[in-house]
């Protein structure tokens, strides 16, 4: 076995590399490949250098090429190719996993990273004040925006996040946001936040945006809970006066027809009782015109008529013999009838 030439020390700077070629050139007599066995030793060293350049991308990942520390193009799932190191290299991030950011850290009892608790707060778009916390869950979208647009991605999206949170509440009600308008404003946030980030180039996709609490700072939440107890009594009066007004005003109405109605009924009665006087007089009239003194005479004996129908029966004797000539008639049925009565 042959021994390894003895190498004299040298100060020289290619001392090491000199040294790296003869203990190569050792190895290679050691195993019968001097001459050409370098040769085809280089030739399989250098074929597995360039084969090291092809790499596989997993279906939930994408593949970020980086070219002398530069990004030189993004790749999708499969098998690709690149440059061997050190030209280029590949960083595979997931983008199919789903991420959470909270903001806010209030819900649940966590603790905050904020020191001033004004920091949580955001103005509503009646100038009241709340305090709000949110979920952000976001994937990557482009991995090579992701990586290499934006500084500190995921610093960035909370900052992006929290000013979107906020341009949505300072155009929202208060008890909008507390109450009925919630999802309303998550989307609204998610919309904003998502044209935010394309516009920044930031290769990240909102898939939800969740209101986890709104609520007024707590040193004043006793007294927003008196106020909104003082709005439902409120809004409870105001239905009970409506029930009320809604129960009465019909009934008024109702008998203000019916007192209408009967109004109406009476004019007409007595109009045309006055228009039947009036035609029963004007008839008369006509015959008085046509013979005075017939229809004088016979008006008269109708007035009689009428006088005596309601005067007692007398016998009026004519011959007046040693009497006065007017006797009582007395009826016996009529005092029949006075005793009934009695």
């Amino acid at each position: 076995m042959p021994s390894l030439p003895p190498t004299a020390p040298s100060d020289s700077g290619d001392f090491s590399l000199r040294q790296l070629r003869l203990r190569v050139r050792h190895w290679l007599d050691l195993m019968g490949m001097g001459g050409q066995g370098g040769k085809l030793l280089l030739g399989v060293v250098a074929l597995a250098w360039l084969a090291s350049g092809v790499y596989r991308v997993q279906p939930d990942e994408q593949g970020v090429v980086v070219r002398l520390g530069k990004w030189s193009d993004t790749t999708a799932p499969g098998l690709h190719y690149h440059l061997p190191w050190p030209v280029d290299s590949v960083l595979l991030p997931k983008v199919t996993q789903i991420n959470q950011l909270r903001l806010g850290n209030l819900y649940d009892g966590a603790p905050t990273n904020t020191p001033d608790p004004r920091e949580k707060q955001m103005l509503t778009g009646d100038e009241n004040i709340v305090e709000a916390d949110a979920a952000v869950f976001w994937r990557i979208k482009d991995a090579g925006q992701f990586l290499f647009r934006v500084n500190k991605p995921e610093e960035s999206l909370r900052i992006a996040a929290e000013g979107a949170l906020r341009d949505v509440i300072s155009h929202t009600q208060i008890q909008a946001a507390m109450s009925n308008r919630r999802q309303q404003v998550a989307d609204e946030a998610r919309a904003l936040l998502q044209q935010r980030l394309d516009a920044e180039q930031a290769g990240i996709l909102l898939t939800q945006v969740q209101l986890q609490r709104v609520d007024p700072p707590a040193a004043v939440i006793d007294a927003f809970n008196d106020v909104q107890r003082a709005r439902a009594d409120q809004e409870r009066a105001r239905n009970e006066a409506q029930a009320y007004s809604n129960d009465i005003i019909p009934k008024a109405r109702g008998e203000a027809e019916r007192i209408h109605q009967e109004a109406e009924a009476y004019r007409s009665q007595v109009v045309n009782l006055a228009q039947g006087e009036a035609k029963r007089f004007d008839s008369i009239y006509q015959s008085y015109a046509q013979a005075k003194d017939v229809t004088a005479w016979r008006l008269y004996l109708e007035s009689m008529d009428e006088v005596l129908k309601k005067a007692g029966k007398v016998i009026v004797d004519s011959s007046g013999k040693g009497m006065s000539g007017v006797v009582p008639y007395m009826s016996l049925q009529d005092k029949a009838k006075d005793k009934e009565k009695r």
